[in-house]
């Protein structure tokens, strides 16, 4: 157990000049630790709610004065002076906001709470926040996650100059952290450089540091990455994969997909994916569906495999409810874990017990609008993530992570997982 003296909250900006939150625990034992929570555009429609002021005069409506006052006033009042474990102090959080997307005292606030009081706890038992993360789940961690790094971006991202939202890269030979990192820098480079003589543009960037040239069709996408990867000196598929953020969500009008030149049906679109992870080294597909088109994502999933992941975030929205309804139905066979959609650590667990018991691949995943925190690095390694999606190399809210990253590794010299090889 351990006894909180004191919660604090203030007002930041997340890397797109928005507000979020910053809450810091004080343990009666003297540590005390804070946690930034980051915010998402690509949102999915069960998401725990961050809540946001209502003065469009202050931030458009986007400020987060009451989550603020929320952690201040009936959180602090609730938890101050008791002795909690992780799973207790979450569960009264819960209990506290009675809601069932956090809507009452906001998932930022929540999710603030519960990682600030994680991080104090490691720090009063002097022990690495990864391995706190691991015991929560009652593993000891003994690898890295394998690195997926945005390359090109479109979609909400960056203004829609395509509707894919994302390529990534994914160092595949490497078999260190560090050893990842110079291949992705040495791709991203050779990127920079073919946009700027194929599309006379420099390195305009998304919300995640994806690079972001005038695009003329989805295929164009696709192949400067390859071009981009063999430009590096590397061999597609083999020293260098790719991963995609379809994000279909957003271009379904309810009824069909905007895709392509003119709108296709679920099974049209699939047909499309299957065949864009037949002519390209794709691994991994995000959200090749919408996120309520349940009926068709066991067919998307039928055709990816087994060459390519079926990665569910969206649909799943790390939610229990949703990602039990996936398993019985076969929807997909892979989770991105994103923390604050859920809003608590303990929840986040239980989503990861149910993927890992249905013998899934999990991607531990920061958000678009994201702070310069690294709490995310531990979690992937802690909760033994397959992948880590962050982001781009170019952003210090990114490179935060990754540096972090680079310290567990020099600390432990724990290899990366042999996905996707």
């Amino acid at each position: 157990m351990h006894h909180i003296a004191n919660l604090s909250a203030f007002e930041i900006l997340d890397s797109r000049g928005r507000p979020t939150v910053e809450a810091r625990c004080t343990l009666a034992g003297g540590a005390s630790a804070r946690a930034q929570v980051p915010s998402g555009a690509s949102t999915g429609r069960a998401e725990a709610l961050e809540l946001r002021d209502t003065d469009a005069a202050r931030y458009g409506g986007r400020g987060c004065q009451q989550a603020v006052a929320n952690i201040e006033g009936p959180i602090a009042a609730a938890v101050r002076d008791s002795g909690w474990t992780q799973q207790s102090l979450d569960a009264a959080l819960i209990e506290l906001d009675g809601t069932s997307n956090k809507s009452n005292l906001g998932g930022n606030a929540i999710l603030s709470v519960s990682i600030a009081f994680a991080r104090a706890c490691a720090l009063e038992r002097t022990m690495p926040l990864y391995l706190y993360f691991g015991e929560l789940i009652g593993v000891q961690p003994t690898r890295l996650p394998r690195l997926t790094v945005n390359l090109f971006s479109g979609g909400k991202h960056a203004g829609g100059q395509v509707p894919l939202q994302d390529v990534l890269v994914v160092p595949a030979a490497a078999t260190t952290v560090a050893a990842g990192l110079e291949h992705v820098v040495a791709t991203y480079d050779a990127a920079a450089e073919l946009i700027g003589d194929r599309y006379g543009v420099r390195r305009l960037t998304a919300d995640e540091g994806g690079l972001a040239p005038p695009f003329p069709s989805v295929a164009a996408m696709f192949d400067d990455a390859v071009a981009s990867i063999e430009s590096a000196g590397l061999t597609p598929g083999t020293d260098m994969a790719l991963a995609v953020d379809v994000a279909a969500s957003h271009f379904f009008d309810g009824t069909s997909y905007h895709f392509g030149d003119k709108p296709s049906s679920s099974a049209e679109l699939i047909e499309t994916l299957a065949d864009l992870a037949t002519r390209y080294p794709i691994v991994s597909l995000e959200d090749g569906l919408a996120e309520d088109d349940w009926t068709h994502w066991p067919s998307l999933r039928s055709r990816l495999a087994p060459r390519s992941l079926t990665l569910g975030d969206d649909l799943l929205c790390t939610n229990p409810e949703r990602i039990t309804r996936a398993i019985e139905t076969r929807a997909c066979d892979a989770l991105l874990l994103k923390v604050n959609q859920i809003g608590t650590l303990s929840e986040a667990a239980t989503a990861l017990r149910l993927a890992r018991e249905a013998g899934w691949r999990v991607t531990i995943s920061a958000r678009s609008g994201e702070t310069e925190d690294d709490w995310l690095a531990d979690l992937a390694v802690g909760w033994s993530g397959d992948q880590i999606k962050v982001g781009s190399i170019n952003q210090s809210e990114r490179l935060a992570k990754y540096n972090r990253l680079l310290a567990i590794e020099r600390e432990t010299g724990w290899p990366v997982v042999a996905w996707p090889n």
